[in-house]
C-alpha cells in the first residue's frame, strides 16, 4: 500500500489536471442528440432571448416538468461565453467533474487517503457516471448534489468532528439537499429523508435524527428553495398542481409518463454503469455491512442504506430511466474503495481487472453485428461510421483491463486502477463520440444549418404533426405548434392561442401568411402532397422534411 499513501502534493494535482483536460475535452464535440439535449439546451436559450427567467418555457410554451437551477446555470453559461455545444453540456460535465473530486474526499477524510484515491478513481471510470456527465440532462447535477449531501452529513455526524466541524459540515449538507430541490424536485428531500429514519431504525439510534438539525436545516432549505416556488406559483397560478402532484406524485405511481420498465430494470442498468468494477461492486456492498467498532456513527453503514434505499425507491416507481439511479454512484465509489483498500485485496488487485478483459472483447466481437439496429430511419451507413469508436472504446477497455492485470501482478496497485479507470473512461467516450455518426438523424442540426440563413426573422416556421427537440436551439426560435402535445400538453392548455389543433387550421394559416416555412415527417410530407398542399421541399433527413411556401 505504500504505492497509494505516495501518490499527493504535485502528482496528485498533475493526475487532477490531467483527468480535468480529457472531462471536459470533448463536450463541443458532437451534435445534441433530441430529445433531453436539444430540451434541456433550448429551454435557458429562451429565458435568455425572453428576458424571462422566473417562468421556464419550451418552443415558447409554459414548461413546469423540472425547477430551474440548471436552466439558470445554462443560461448564465450562454449570457458569458455564447451559445454552443460545449455551454449547453457545461453544468452536468462541471458537476459530474465536481462528484469525482467530492467523492474522492470525502472518501479519504471518511475512511483515509488510500480509500479516497481508490474512489475518485471508482467513480472517474464507471461508465454510467462518465456517459451522464458529458449528456445534457438534468440528472448529474441532482445526483451530485443528493451525493455530496449525504457525505457532507456522513462528514458532520463522524465521531472525531468538533461541534464547530460538525455544525459546518451539516449546515452545508441542507444547503446542497436546497440545490438537489431546485435541480428535480422533491426527492431532492425525500430520499435524504427516507435514508436518515432507515439508518436510525437499523441502529436503533434515534437521537440521530435529531442530531442532523432537521428544524434549523429545513429554515436553511426553505431559504433557498421558497423564493422560486412561490414567485413562479404567483405569476403562474397552475404551477403548483401540476409541479407537486402531477410530476411528483403520478409520476410515482402511475404509467401516465410511458416509462414503465420491470422492477429488474434497473440491475443491467447497474452492472454496465458499474464498468469496469463489477468484480467489486458485492464485495463493496459487504464492506457496507460491517460495523466498526468503537463508533457511535457508522459511515459504511449509512451510505449502504443511501445506495439500498435509493435503488428500492426507484425499481418499485412506475417511471424508470437508466439515469434514475445514478445518485448511488459515488456512495458505491466509496465503499469499493474501503473494500480495496484492505491489504489483502490490494495484493490481489489484478484480478478485479478480468471483467474489464471479458466485457471489452466481447464487446469487439459484438460490434460488427451492430449494423443489425439499421433501418429506414437510421440507414445501415450510419452505423458503419458508428464501428470504429466502437471498436477503439472496447479496445480501449480490453487493453485497460489486460494492462490492470499485468500492473497488479506487479505489486502496482495504484497504477492497476489508474489502467482499469482509463479503460472505463476511454470505453464510455467512445460511445459517445461515436453517437455522433447517428446525430444527422438523432439531432436536428444539419437541416437546420441549411435552411437557418434563408428564414426570415418573422416569418411563421410551423411544426406540423411532429416536434424535433433540437431544431428550436440550432435555428435561434421557436415554432408554432400544429396537432401535436405530448409532453408540452399541459402548457398548451394554459396559452391555446399558441396551437393550431388540426391540419386544416395549419392550412389556413399557410395560406394568410405571404411567407411561412414548416417542418413535418415523410409522411405527413407525403399525405399532404398528394392533397397538392402549396410547398416546396427545402431540405430533408431520414425523419424530416423542411418545406417553405412557394
Amino acid at each position: 500500500m505504500r504505492e497509494l499513501i505516495e501518490l499527493r502534493g504535485r502528482p496528485l494535482l498533475a493526475l487532477i489536471v490531467i483527468f480535468a483536460l480529457a472531462w471536459f475535452g470533448t463536450l463541443e464535440q458532437r451534435r445534441l442528440i433530441n430529445p433531453d439535449e436539444g430540451r434541456y439546451s433550448e429551454i435557458p436559450r429562451e429565458m435568455v432571448a425572453s428576458g424571462d427567467w422566473l417562468t421556464p418555457r419550451l418552443n415558447g410554451i409554459k414548461y413546469f416538468e423540472k425547477p430551474a437551477l440548471q436552466y439558470w446555470a445554462t443560461a448564465t453559461a450562454y449570457t458569458v461565453f455564447g451559445e454552443h455545444h460545449w455551454t449547453a453540456r457545461l453544468w452536468p460535465a462541471l458537476t459530474g467533474f465536481l462528484g469525482v473530486l467530492a467523492t474522492a474526499f470525502a472518501t479519504a477524510r471518511l475512511f483515509g487517503p488510500q480509500a479516497g484515491l481508490i474512489a475518485g478513481a471508482v467513480l472517474a471510470g464507471s461508465v454510467l457516471w462518465n456517459v451522464i456527465g458529458h449528456v445534457n440532462t438534468l440528472d448529474m447535477g441532482v445526483s451530485f448534489f443528493l451525493a455530496a449531501a449525504v457525505f457532507a452529513l456522513c462528514l458532520a455526524q463522524r465521531d472525531n468532528a468538533t461541534p464547530i466541524e460538525s455544525r459546518r459540515w451539516q449546515d452545508g449538507a441542507w444547503v446542497l439537499l436546497a440545490l438537489a430541490v431546485l435541480s428535480k424536485g422533491l426527492i431532492g428531500l425525500v430520499l435524504p429523508a427516507a435514508t436518515v429514519v432507515a439508518y436510525a431504525l437499523w441502529q436503533r439510534d434515534w437521537s440521530f435524527i435529531l442530531r442532523i438539525r432537521p428544524f434549523r436545516g429545513l429554515l436553511i432549505l426553505l431559504a433557498i428553495t421558497a423564493p422560486w416556488f412561490i414567485a413562479v406559483s404567483l405569476a403562474n397560478p397552475e404551477f403548483a398542481h401540476f409541479f407537486f402532484i402531477h410530476e411528483h406524485f403520478q409520476r410515482f405511481l402511475t404509467k401516465a409518463h410511458g416509462r414503465y420498465q420491470p422492477m429488474w430494470y434497473f440491475v443491467p442498468i447497474l452492472l454496465i454503469g458499474m464498468l469496469p468494477w463489477l468484480s467489486s461492486l458485492l464485495p463493496g456492498l459487504a464492506a457496507g455491512m460491517r460495523k466498526e467498532a468503537g463508533r457511535r456513527f457508522q459511515p459504511r453503514r449509512f451510505l449502504l442504506v443511501w445506495t439500498v434505499l435509493v435503488f428500492a425507491f426507484f425499481s418499485v416507481s412506475s417511471s424508470k430511466l437508466a439515469s434514475y439511479i445514478l445518485p448511488i454512484f459515488p456512495a458505491l465509489a466509496a465503499l469499493i474503495g474501503v473494500h480495496l483498500t484492505g491489504h489483502v485485496v490490494a495484493r490481489r488487485i489484478e484480478w478485479h481487472a478480468l471483467p474489464a478483459v471479458i466485457v471489452g472483447g466481447a464487446c469487439l466481437f459484438l460490434v460488427p453485428h451492430v449494423t443489425r439496429f439499421a433501418s429506414e430511419t437510421v440507414p445501415a451507413a450510419l452505423y458503419e461510421a458508428y464501428q470504429p469508436w466502437l471498436y477503439a472504446g472496447s479496445a480501449a477497455l480490453l487493453l485497460g483491463g489486460l494492462a490492470g492485470f499485468w500492473l497488479g501482478r506487479q505489486g502496482r496497485s495504484v497504477a492497476a486502477m489508474a489502467a482499469l479507470a482509463f479503460g472505463g473512461f476511454a470505453f464510455g467516450q467512445g460511445f459517445l463520440l461515436g453517437h455522433d455518426s447517428l446525430g444527422s438523424v438523432n439531432s436536428a442540426h444539419d437541416v437546420a444549418a441549411a435552411i437557418r440563413p434563408q428564414v426570415p426573422a418573422g416569418a411563421p416556421f410551423f411544426s406540423v404533426d411532429t416536434y424535433d427537440q433540437s431544431l428550436q436551439f440550432y435555428l435561434k426560435r421557436t415554432t408554432t405548434m400544429v396537432a401535436y402535445r405530448d409532453e408540452l400538453g399541459f402548457g398548451i392548455e394554459q396559452e391555446p392561442q399558441k396551437f393550431i389543433a388540426d391540419i386544416a387550421g395549419f392550412e389556413s394559416a399557410w395560406r394568410a401568411a405571404p411567407t411561412a416555412w414548416a417542418l413535418m415527417s415523410p409522411a405527413t410530407w407525403k399525405d399532404l402532397s398528394a392533397k397538392g398542399f402549396p410547398m416546396t421541399e427545402v431540405v430533408r433527413d431520414t425523419r424530416r422534411v423542411i418545406v417553405k411556401k412557394p
